[in-house]
């Protein structure tokens, strides 16, 4: 019985020893006795960084213009292609010009005849206006002759507008665009006879400049406003994603009225769009630039960390050890974290393995293809 006892007692002994051994070996590991951790790390910089509103926006033509005939005729000729580059005032379509030339040779024939007609009027007018003083003719034949050359006359001038009537109504059977910038779909094809208005031929949209419109929080009207008066304001555009084909613009409208639907305020940038980056239709990722921060401090945004007291970062003493530090950060921009408090620039912080990080922790500088991070940092020391 007693060697029983003795055996269960030595067993309960072992297995505290072991139980005691484990929690040793996992403390020291908690501690970092395994070896310095492995992190990325950049050095906090000082930079001028521009303060920005960002918001989607909407490309709308410079101007666009449906292109009608105002008169109805068939079409003999189209002097484009679809979607051409086309400059103010070339010819664009030719309606078949014969009925309306007939026309017009009608109206001036008419026009010839009657102003024959108007010098036999005045003629007889003043023939007899000198019989009248002479008392050969009576009142009645002075006023029978003064009423035809009178009538002669409008009749001339009724034929005169009938001509300009006629001669405007030939020249429309040339279509120029009034605009420059580029077709659109060509809706009626060559032989087709064309009803006056309405018809749209084709749209002929300007893209050179072109519109960027887009709608902000209407708590940024003040500050907008108050920046607009001072200078003009830029503003960046470029496709959702796609930041390396930014261009740049300037704000040059902003609505008269706050939509009280959404609480925004529309705005509307002018760009050159040389390049043709920008398309009509097209929703883009508008910023318009407010200011500028002059030589703030910033970082990596992935060195930033949130905790249950605030933002914080690991920044890296002389001894490669790391020491958490609450900050107070502002913007974010192109990547970088504005930090308005707690760190200077030249400090060196931690931008990979914060995960495994606490204060005092002990470190080591690794390459980024040894750290599991997803960003490269500013610098590595």
């Amino acid at each position: 019985m007693k060697l029983a006892l003795f055996a269960i007692t030595a067993a309960l002994l072992l297995a505290s020893c072991s139980q005691k051994s484990a929690a040793s070996a996992g403390g020291k590991f908690r501690a970092g006795a395994g070896g310095p951790v492995p992190v990325l790390v950049a050095k906090a910089e000082a930079k001028d960084v521009p303060v920005e509103i960002q918001a989607v926006g909407n490309v709308q033509a410079y101007s666009s213009v449906a292109i009608r005939s105002q008169i109805t005729g068939k079409i003999v000729q189209v002097h484009f292609k679809e979607g051409q580059e086309v400059k103010a005032g070339d010819e664009l379509f030719t309606i078949d010009p014969r009925p309306f030339q007939a026309a017009l040779n009608q109206a001036e024939a008419n026009l010839e005849r009657d102003q024959a007609m108007l010098i036999n009027g005045r003629l007889n007018f003043e023939r007899t206006s000198n019989l009248l003083n002479s008392k050969i003719a009576s009142q009645a034949d002075y006023d029978a002759a003064l009423a035809a050359y009178q009538s002669a006359q409008s009749t001339v001038v009724a034929d005169a507008a009938g001509v300009t009537n006629a001669q405007l109504n030939l020249d429309y059977t040339s279509i120029t665009s009034p605009i420059e910038g580029r077709t659109g779909n060509l809706t009626t094809k060559e032989g087709n006879v064309v009803k006056a208005p309405d018809d749209i031929l084709v749209n002929v949209a300007q893209i050179h400049p072109i519109y960027v419109a887009f709608a902000v929080p209407e708590q940024n009207l003040s500050a907008i406003r108050q920046e607009s008066q001072h200078e003009s304001l830029a503003v960046k555009a470029f496709p959702s994603g796609d930041t390396n084909s930014a261009t740049k613009g300037v704000l040059t409208f902003i609505d008269n009225s706050v939509d009280t639907n959404t609480g925004t305020i529309l705005l509307k940038a002018t760009f050159q769009n040389k390049d043709t980056v920008l398309w009509p239709g097209q929703f883009v990722q508008a910023s318009l630039v407010l200011s500028n921060l002059t030589r703030a401090t910033v970082v990596p945004s992935q060195a930033v960390q949130t905790g249950q007291d605030g933002e914080f970062l690991f920044v890296v003493k002389g001894d490669d050890t790391v020491e958490a530090r609450r900050i107070n950060a502002g913007i974010t921009y192109d990547g970088l974290r504005v930090i308005t408090s707690g760190l200077k620039p030249g400090e060196t912080v931690v931008t990979d393995g914060q995960i495994k990080l606490t204060t005092g922790a002990k470190i080591s500088v690794k390459q980024p293809s040894t750290v599991s991070g997803t960003n490269a940092p500013m610098e590595q020391e």
